[in-house]
């Protein structure tokens, strides 16, 4: 039997073991929705899937509890598929490789998809259970969350009768989240020309690689290195002092995980290929000093390789350059009203060339949508200026906090109760669904919540095992203290 199986709660392991057996990258959710469509109807609970392949199990309430008010367990059932370089793994068939290490499930070398696994193997084993007590449950498993928040877009009014939305999709055992950031994405295209390489030139493949990486809302703030940024200030460095030439660019791989690693094959006249490979050498000295605290593990390799047919045309490697450099990224500013809460941030996620193009992608956050759209628009200005083709899509709202509402009331009286202590209530830097959700149901009260997750969209994802058990006891708890039904006239 496997070790995560032999966790407790059993039942919520149980369902996170079966979760990560399933492939279930964002955008390939066939599987899974399959999985927890049959879930539902094995346990002869009501059972929808929507048109997009959201899923909804509907439970009655427990003999005695139907006055409750309605509450809605919502996670989402993608994962954001990251893995690290010479890791052999294929997210659309394979499945997630689990171990414990001192006190935390981890995953061999690849995400854990405890973001959202965690969250829907709990809303599952509430489903399954017959020694709890509740109100009238809904269990809503969104699809896509992690690249589009498809699923919360496409949910259609009416279909859920609940009253009360607990999203147990945050990664801090013991906090409260009543609000959250919008999002919106931010896209640049270059159409390069490719030219035939001189004579006499030396290739080289360029990697930067080693960072932590992790998720652009949660860990933002935490000074880590972006692994396109990195690459392009040794690029534009060598460019003006060895004449490099860029063939091919490969840094990072979704809008909402900082960049972890990023390659780049560049062409190097051969007279100064010795000074070229001294000078990565002294620029990786100089690199790793400045990220020694935030992230010691970053590592910079040249390595001579095949040449490339072609390189990209001068101009617009140079306006490439010139646009990651100016490209603002990270922490943009702080909220005023909430301490160490990042209020606006941006995060540059991909450089890409590939098919003749080249790609770059972002994605901007904010707890306010006039400096989000701010934010984007001087983006979208910084590659306009570079000569690329400039777009923003995909926005979604934030959530704005209910410091009145009645579940955050119950919440914080039932943790106080059964655990000794106020929890904290705090606004995420993160593109909840509830946000969306919330839009098309007005009438929710809405609070997210969950167990302890570090280092969330990176292969370092973790998830401490304690938390699982307090956060499911907290989670039994609230539904047996769910408010009553107001009474209507």
């Amino acid at each position: 039997m496997s070790d995560i199986q032999e966790l407790l709660p059993k039942n919520v392991w149980k369902n996170f073991y079966s979760l990560t057996q399933i492939p279930r990258p964002s955008k390939k959710e066939e599987q899974v929705t399959a999985f927890t469509k049959a879930f539902g109807e094995n346990l002869g609970l009501e059972t929808i899937v929507d048109h997009v392949g959201n899923v909804i199990i509907r439970k009655p309430a427990t003999p005695g509890f139907e006055n409750r008010m309605g509450i809605i367990l919502q996670s989402h059932l993608d994962m954001v598929p990251q893995k690290n370089e010479g890791t052999e793994h294929d997210f659309e068939k394979d499945p997630i490789q689990t171990y414990v290490e001192d006190g935390w499930l981890k995953a061999k070398g690849t995400t854990l998809g405890a973001d959202n696994g965690i969250g829907a193997a709990a809303a599952m084993a509430v489903l399954e259970a017959t020694d709890i007590t509740h109100g009238p449950i809904e269990a809503l498993f969104t699809i896509d969350e992690e690249t589009g928040m498809t699923g919360a877009n496409e949910l259609k009014p009416g279909l859920l009768k609940g009253d009360i939305l607990l999203n147990l999709d945050s990664e801090d055992e013991g906090e409260l989240y009543i609000g959250c950031a919008g999002g919106i994405d931010t896209t640049g295209t270059f159409k390069p020309v490719m030219e035939a390489l001189s004579a006499g030139t030396s290739a080289f493949r360029l990697a930067v690689k080693g960072l932590k990486g992790g998720h652009s809302g949660l860990d933002i703030h935490l000074g880590r290195g972006n692994a396109n940024k990195i690459i392009n200030a040794l690029l534009t460095l060598a460019a003006e002092k060895y004449g490099l030439r860029l063939a091919t660019i490969d840094g990072g791989s979704l809008r909402n995980a900082i960049p972890r690693e990023a390659f780049a094959t560049v062409v190097i006249p051969e007279e100064k290929s010795s000074e070229f490979e001294q000078f990565v050498n002294e620029f990786t000295a100089i690199a790793t000093k400045e990220f020694a605290q935030a992230d010691p593990g970053l590592q910079i390799t040249v390595e001579t390789t095949e040449k490339p047919e072609k390189v990209i045309d001068q101009r617009t490697q140079s306006n490439l350059f010139d646009a990651v450099a100016k490209f603002p990224n990270g922490v943009i500013a702080m909220s005023a009203d909430m301490p160490d809460v990042v209020e606006t941030s941006t995060n540059l996620a991909i450089v890409k060339s590939e098919n003749d193009t080249i790609l770059i992608a972002s994605l901007q956050r904010s707890a306010v949508d006039e400096d989000k759209a701010k934010l984007a628009s001087q983006i979208r200005e910084v590659l306009s200026n570079a000569k690329a083709e400039a777009e923003s899509s995909g926005e979604y709202p934030g959530w704005k906090p209910n410091i009145h509402s009645s579940i955050l009331a119950t919440m914080k009286e039932v943790y106080q109760n059964r655990f000794g202590k106020v929890p904290e209530v705090k606004v995420i830097h993160a593109g909840l669904e509830c946000g969306i959700l919330g839009a098309t149901y007005p009438n929710w009260d809405m609070i997210s919540f969950g167990p302890t997750i570090r280092n969330p969209h990176s292969p370092d994802e973790k998830v401490h095992i304690d938390s699982v058990g307090l956060f499911w006891d907290y989670l039994i708890e609230t539904l047996k203290h769910a408010p009553e039904k107001k009474e209507t006239a």
